[in-house]
């Protein structure tokens, strides 16, 4: 049976581990997407944040296979260990964009000529809004989140977090000058490197009050890195977190209004592949 819309952008995502140098571990979030499309023929990517994946060792990822009619084999997966993981991935050519890739081909051949089938779901370039779609975009609107708060993941089934919201401010105003815009959604540590998706399911109204009902609307708006905290002294404890014993001498407690980085800047990241691999 194919899969829905929600579901295929479930298997989007994938769960990233960091075995950074100090001995600690991190996770966050990256998702799959095809560049340098030309028919049947693209470069498979990860995309994430440049710091879930700074100082990391080694990464590790999961990922689902696929039964012999192509669908997810959910409860069975591979883990995927990638020594000097931060070196190999390639960053935004822009210091100050939180983006970073991975190349995802040389594992898929090598997964390909051993006979094992992976399941996932590669987003595509055309799922970043035109200027002239945001343009026509409210300063409201409805939007999901796919990744791993806090580490936290269904480990059975290799399936992520969906959380929904909406945007806090327009996701084509550059917000306080910068290609970001802020969302109403709870987001914590984890989920850095979570797709933003537009989610307009059965219909939506477009900033003029036009309604297209009976249509299905999904865009890449932007990638989550950020998130508004606002902190109470207390004593220092170790406590335990999804990944690591950390001590916390200031608690920092999340006010569910996250950033986001607008989905456009994807592109200057296609062309820094482009110019590495030809």
């Amino acid at each position: 049976m194919p899969l829905g819309m929600m579901e295929q952008l479930t298997h989007s995502t994938v769960r990233i581990e960091s075995l950074l140098a100090g001995g600690g571990v991190s996770t966050g979030t990256g998702f799959y997407m095809n560049f340098l499309q030309e028919g049947n023929q693209a470069v498979p990517v990860i995309i994430t944040n440049k710091h879930v994946i700074a100082g990391a060792e080694t990464g590790r990822f999961t990922v689902t296979l696929a039964q012999e009619n192509g669908e997810p084999n959910l409860g069975n997966h591979q883990t995927f260990e990638i020594t000097n993981f931060e070196q190999q991935c390639i960053p935004h050519p822009e210091e100050n964009v939180d983006l970073a890739v991975f190349l995802l081909g040389p594992l898929l051949n090598q997964m390909q000529q051993s006979g094992v089938r992976l399941f996932y779901v590669p987003l595509q370039t055309e799922l970043i809004p035109t200027n002239e779609e945001r343009e026509s975009f409210s300063a409201m609107e409805d939007i999901v989140m796919i990744g791993y708060p806090n580490g936290i993941w269904d480990a059975i089934n290799n399936l992520p977090v969906i959380r929904k919201g909406i945007t806090a401010s327009h996701p084509n105003a550059n917000w306080n000058g910068k290609e970001e815009f802020l969302t109403d959604i709870a987001s914590f540590p984890g989920s850095s490197g979570s797709p933003v998706f537009l989610a307009n399911i059965g219909g939506y109204m477009d900033n003029h009050g036009n309604m297209f009902m009976g249509t299905t609307r999904i865009k890449l708006l932007g990638i989550h890195y950020a998130g508004a905290m606002h902190t109470a002294t207390g004593k220092i404890e170790i406590v335990t977190a999804p990944t690591t014993n950390i001590p916390m001498p200031i608690t920092q407690i999340p006010n569910n209004i996250g950033v986001a980085i607008n989905s456009n800047k994807i592109i200057a990241l296609e062309d820094e592949v482009r110019a590495r691999i030809r």
